[in-house]
């Protein structure tokens, strides 16, 4: 990648993230970088492509971060709320606008994000709940398969906002609150200890 389609991609991120991926144009994104309309439609001569590869970008980062999390992760429930923590971060807090956006006007774009993020998803919670197991953290009896796609179908709910208004449902306190009610839902007494000092702390 050229050092200025990375600049491109970056501007146009923080912009799509932060006003919607309807709302930002093409105007907006040349002014922002100082360029033109005409060296923008150089790289990218189409919107939806721009959206695309904007969308691509921000979730490979955030593919990128949740491996370096896992990794280094010795804890599998402070892991979740470690992961939750930066995307939460790298999404600008994910006021869950913009997303509805790239659904509604992107639909495309939407599913092959919503695709990504599932297979991704799965394999590392599939980890994680193999390691809460092996450490006695989560029920040995759960249904590691059937867990893993309720949990990623939980944290795709949370985020229709008819159903949770932002002004009912701060989104920091709503994740929060998902989290914890899914992992109640399957640790033993010891991972449940575990449970309680994180949000517990998290209350402080």
């Amino acid at each position: 990648m050229t050092d200025i389609k990375n600049e491109i991609l970056q501007k146009s991120k923080d912009l799509f993230l932060s006003l919607g991926f309807k709302s930002v144009t093409m105007d907006d994104i040349a002014r922002e970088l100082g360029m033109s309309k005409k060296t923008l439609y150089s790289y990218y001569n189409k919107k939806e492509r721009l959206v695309a590869d904007s969308v691509l970008f921000v979730f490979n980062d955030i593919c990128c971060d949740i491996d370096g999390i896992c990794e280094a992760s010795t804890n599998p429930i402070q892991e979740l709320y470690d992961i939750k923590r930066m995307v939460l971060s790298k999404l600008k807090g994910d006021k869950s606008s913009p997303i509805h956006q790239l659904q509604r006007y992107y639909p495309k774009v939407h599913d092959d994000l919503k695709s990504r993020h599932f297979d991704h998803m799965q394999e590392c919670f599939n980890k994680n709940l193999k390691e809460g197991i092996a450490q006695g953290l989560y029920i040995p009896t759960i249904n590691r398969e059937f867990v893993s796609r309720i949990y990623f179908v939980g944290m795709q709910g949370i985020k229709d906002l008819e159903i949770f208004p932002i002004d009912k449902f701060p989104v920091q306190e709503l994740y929060d609150q998902y989290l914890d009610y899914h992992l109640r839902g399957i640790v033993t007494p010891a991972g449940r200890k575990i449970l309680n000092q994180i949000t517990n702390k998290n209350h402080d």
